[in-house]
């Protein structure tokens, strides 16, 4: 899908100058989580690609959201999981779990009521959590 062609400026609000973020069929904005935005944006300001937003609340009892993200190299998915720690825990918000940081192809930052995951290209390919939560709405940053 598309994504935000001004990486400065995503699909995200930020400080009332945004645009919200957008539906996949282009229906108007929903609301999503401030910490979630936080976590995008965060995702997005280290050049994180394909930025998706899954509303998993219909089909999830462990989440409402999942927020994916692609990074083109391993040092880059480490780089992008390390901010949104970083701009999360100033917020006062501490996941619950972590992992993949060792192998650093797919590292996932629990927070309860959502759910970061950031991949590399060929495993975002291989496990295509898009596929697998198909009924979710997808919000595109």
């Amino acid at each position: 899908g598309a994504i935000a062609e001004d990486r400065h400026e995503p699909c995200l609000p930020r400080s009332g100058r945004g645009r919200g973020l957008h539906r996949e069929e282009g229906a108007l904005p929903l609301k999503v989580p401030a910490n979630l935005d936080l976590a995008a944006r965060a995702a997005l300001d280290k050049k994180g690609t394909e930025v998706v937003i899954l509303d998993v609340r219909r089909s999830s009892t462990f989440a409402d959201f999942f927020l994916l993200a692609s990074g083109t190299n391993q040092k880059q998915v480490v780089a992008m999981a390390d901010a949104v720690l970083t701009v999360l825990r100033a917020h006062g918000l501490r996941p619950s779990h972590v992992e993949g940081y060792p192998r650093q192809e797919w590292i996932l930052i629990d927070y309860s009521s959502f759910v970061v995951h950031i991949f590399t290209p060929r495993s975002r390919t291989f496990y295509d959590l898009e596929r697998l939560w198909g009924s979710a709405e997808r919000i595109q940053a």
